[in-house]
């Protein structure tokens, strides 16, 4: 067995049972680096701001490689969830109405009690809409 086969499997044994990398941590580390950059360009003309720039990034990396090593395998994964769900969430933020202003057919109302969104045909004049999900009835024109 060879020098670097040797080195790889002994730093598998040491991750084992470890965080390693995820998406959060993935961020963290481009933060890092975007910090990094901002020091860099700032230090010059701004001193007080290229230090904090520079601290801001050592903190970052230093939670980035915490959250890489630490064991606590759980508590990691439901940090790296929470940041999953933030990011779907800020990602799908105007999906579902930009294809509603597109859709010209249909006209789209919100149900008051449980805030689903019911599509119903335009033209039909003034209808009792019921929601899907709770059963409530909107009275609307169409």
């Amino acid at each position: 067995m060879n020098f670097f086969r040797k080195m790889g499997n002994s730093f598998a044994r040491f991750m084992y049972g470890r965080n390693g990398m995820d998406r959060l941590n993935l961020a963290l580390l481009w933060a890092g680096i975007a910090a990094d950059v901002a020091a860099m360009l700032l230090t010059r003309r701004f001193p007080v701001a290229g230090t904090v720039f520079y601290n801001v990034s050592l903190i970052v990396w230093i939670w980035a490689v915490f959250r890489m090593l630490s064991r606590n395998l759980y508590k990691r994964q439901s940090e790296n969830g929470r940041w999953m769900t933030l990011c779907w969430k800020m990602k799908n933020l105007g999906g579902g109405s930009r294809a509603r202003r597109a859709d010209h057919d249909h006209r789209y109302f919100t149900c008051k009690n449980c805030r689903a969104v019911c599509r119903v045909p335009k033209g039909k004049g003034k209808i009792v809409i019921t929601c899907p999900k709770c059963g409530a009835q909107i009275h609307a024109k169409t």
